[in-house]
């Protein structure tokens, strides 16, 4: 079912560009769902605070050719990050997905006004605009803390998040959603003995 334009259903959100593209598609008690099965939805996704900040200068717009391209970014970088969560190098097939995205759009540098340097990135289509900078996003995360890209330890969620807790032991996307659910079972197995 569409999502309507402005509300943002998604269960996660404010991760790092790349992981809340990822984090478009979710799991919770009435099924799975994906923002970008609509136009209304990739409207939700490109106002959101992160992605509105990011891709600002190119101003994308919620059409078709955006969210097709979109789509296909996602599904590259679900397949480089399940490698990256087995802290295995990407197949030859999700690296080269993921370049054919980096390859429609660059970083070109110049010396500014008042002598100061800036990055302009461009884009051979507009429509490539969200998708180049989740997938540049992407290269950022695994150049910082690749160690740092994580899978909710709750087996039925497929969201991903950033761990930026100081030491670096988070496990769920949510203590709120996730964690909570995780911490009931586990009580409820003690008090019933179902966990012996």
């Amino acid at each position: 079912m569409p999502h309507p334009v402005g509300a943002d259903p998604r269960p996660l959100t404010g991760e790092p560009l790349a992981l809340d593209l990822l984090n478009t598609r979710w799991i919770d008690a009435e099924g799975a769902h994906d923002l970008l099965e609509a136009e209304d939805g990739l409207a939700v996704w490109l106002g959101s605070t992160p992605v509105r900040e990011q891709t600002a200068p190119l101003a994308p717009a919620a059409d078709g050719a955006t969210l097709d391209r979109l789509l296909e970014t996602r599904t590259a970088l679900e397949a480089v990050a399940a490698s990256a969560v087995l802290r295995e190098p990407a197949t030859a097939d999700a690296t080269a997905a993921l370049n054919e995205v980096l390859g429609h759009g660059r970083i070109r540098r110049a010396l500014g006004a008042g002598g100061l340097p800036e990055s302009v990135v461009e884009v051979d289509d507009p429509p490539w605009g969200p998708s180049w900078y989740a997938a540049d996003n992407w290269l950022r995360l695994v150049a910082e803390r690749p160690d740092r890209i994580r899978p909710c330890a709750n087996d039925a969620c497929v969201l991903h998040f950033y761990d930026v807790s100081k030491n670096g032991t988070r496990r769920w996307c949510s203590m709120a959603g996730c964690g909570n659910r995780a911490k009931a079972q586990r009580h409820y197995a003690r008090r019933t003995g179902a966990g012996a």
